[in-house]
């Protein structure tokens, strides 16, 4: 069997999306009610319905597969969006739960307190990542660029998050494909 951690041949972008494309497949089945995980359901969903599933969840995993499949290693790209997704917008929902008080004046169901910590919380985790992978040799990086680049991004994809949009697009679409937009137009590959 190949060693796919450390390839950059074509299958290993396929490889790596077999988990989230395993836990799309376990979003769906439940969502569609077809079997029942009650631990899957009340861990995931926020009002305990499986078709929630079908929704902000899914989105999330199928976002996790495009970017494994469409930027693998290739890019800074997919690593900033991930990181915007999962880093930025995973903590400011539970910063935003716990410290939210005070509301964005534009969108009441949004939070300073959870934007200030998307952003920056999206700024590390993607800063982070982008390091570990230049050591590893994927991207030879220009530091005082790369920051304001990342920085950018990550401004982008909190706006995005805090727009009154979601009835409209989740924001587990419009964060990272805001992210990844930026972040390409940033940095051009």
């Amino acid at each position: 069997m190949a060693n796919f951690q450390n390839s950059t041949s074509t299958e290993a972008r396929y490889f790596a999306a077999l988990v989230p494309l395993v836990n799309c497949l376990r979003l769906v089945i439940n969502g569609l009610s077809l079997v029942k995980d009650d631990g899957l359901i009340k861990s995931v969903t926020r009002e305990g319905n499986p078709k929630e599933l079908l929704r902000g969840p899914l989105y999330y995993v199928l976002m996790l597969i495009l970017s494994a499949l469409v930027f693998w290693r290739d890019s800074p790209v997919g690593v900033i969006s991930l990181s915007m997704m999962c880093g930025g917008d995973g903590i400011a929902d539970v910063i935003g739960r716990r410290f939210g008080s005070m509301k964005i004046f534009y969108n009441e169901k949004k939070s300073w307190a959870g934007s200030i910590s998307m952003f920056v919380f999206g700024f590390l985790v993607s800063t982070g990542m982008l390091y570990f992978y230049s050591i590893l040799g994927y991207y030879q990086l220009d530091w005082i660029e790369t920051l304001q680049r990342v920085a950018l991004v990550s401004l982008v994809a909190t706006v995005v998050e805090s727009l009154p949009i979601t009835e409209v697009v989740d924001d587990n679409i419009s964060v990272p494909l805001a992210s990844m937009v930026a972040a390409y137009l940033s940095f051009g590959y």
